[in-house]
């Protein structure tokens, strides 16, 4: 039985005061333990609380949710975002993006989730999503250009997002190669384009782009509070989510149609002004093998060229993953 409902409700009326777990279980006629396991599903989607031993539980915040109607309100692009789904919970943003776009689904069509369960990054990664703490959503485009060429869209995704979130939070921001947004050493966004081609020519491409918003050191599982972390943390306080959806639908469609008129020398020339990877000793993990280098420039279809620390022979890596040096 799912008993969430029932307690957020007990605990919405007792807002100013402490309800103890045994009464909790009093009333809802559940045990301790069960109350416990509804506390953390509650978390989970976003809730806060105050708990004390021996006291009890007190509803601290009700997550952010976000509202169809508010972003249509507050959309300043006249393409991107025009249409949206918005879903409580899915397994990927991905999988229904790439349904809607094999349905006809308009480019600039947006899939927004509270909850990724089965969330995924580059190279079959999982991607953590916890309910109502994030961005994590997928925009469908339909670029007329080949299939070679649709690194490029990545990078300028990835221009556009860092644009974004550096107008809207007081905090550093740059981009790893290829895609990565970090603050510091730390991970804020990870960006995924996945393509449907026929013939080499682009059928539509599903950019999906997961970015850490609201999440408290707590919301990562152990692994991942290294090498992650939010704007929320690095900015000291909340960031509101649906600015951040609408400043960057924006951003994206102004260098879109600079790409799409002038092609990828303008994209290039800012991705690399906000790179945190060129310049300076790495080592990239390719398929092949790692290659240790500095990272020089990107090239016209978006792979780096390294010089290669013990030949000096100068690479072109189009795939892998940046290792920075300390």
């Amino acid at each position: 039985m799912n008993m969430s409902e029932p307690l957020l409700q007990l605990l919405l009326a007792n807002t100013n005061s402490y309800i103890s777990g045994e009464e909790i279980s009093r009333q809802l006629q559940i045990s301790r333990t069960a109350v416990w396991k509804q506390i953390n599903k509650l978390r989970n989607q976003g809730y806060e609380f105050d708990a004390i031993p021996r006291v009890g539980y007190r509803l601290k915040q009700k997550p952010d949710r976000l509202n169809t109607l508010m972003l249509l309100s507050q959309l300043k692009s006249s393409v991107m975002g025009q249409q949206i789904k918005l879903l409580e919970s899915t397994p990927s943003t991905q999988i229904i993006a790439q349904q809607m776009a094999e349905q006809g689904a308009p480019e600039g069509t947006l899939v927004i989730a509270e909850e990724q369960t089965s969330g995924r990054g580059r190279m079959g990664r999982a991607f953590h999503s916890p309910s109502g703490k994030g961005i994590w959503m997928s925009l469908i485009l339909k670029p007329q250009t080949s299939l070679q060429f649709t690194p490029q869209l990545t990078l300028l995704i990835a221009v556009a997002l860092c644009r974004a979130l550096q107008r809207l939070v007081p905090i550093s921001i740059g981009i790893k190669w290829p895609n990565d947004l970090l603050v510091g050493t730390k991970k804020i966004s990870g960006i995924l384009l996945e393509s449907s081609a026929e013939d080499e020519r682009v059928r539509y491409c599903i950019a999906g782009i997961g970015i850490s918003v609201n999440m408290d050191p707590e919301d990562y599982p152990e692994p991942l509070r290294e090498v992650a972390t939010s704007l929320k943390i690095e900015s000291g306080s909340k960031v509101d989510r649906t600015a951040i959806i609408t400043e960057f639908l924006a951003e994206f469609e102004t260098l879109y149609a600079l790409y799409n008129e002038q092609g990828f020398a303008p994209i290039r020339t800012l991705w690399e002004a906000l790179s945190i990877s060129l310049h300076r000793p790495i080592t990239i993990n390719t398929l092949q093998g790692k290659v240790i280098g500095i990272a020089e420039q990107l090239d016209e279809l978006g792979a780096l060229w390294i010089t290669e620390s013990a030949t000096g022979e100068r690479r072109k890596i189009f795939s892998g993953d940046v290792e920075f040096h300390r």
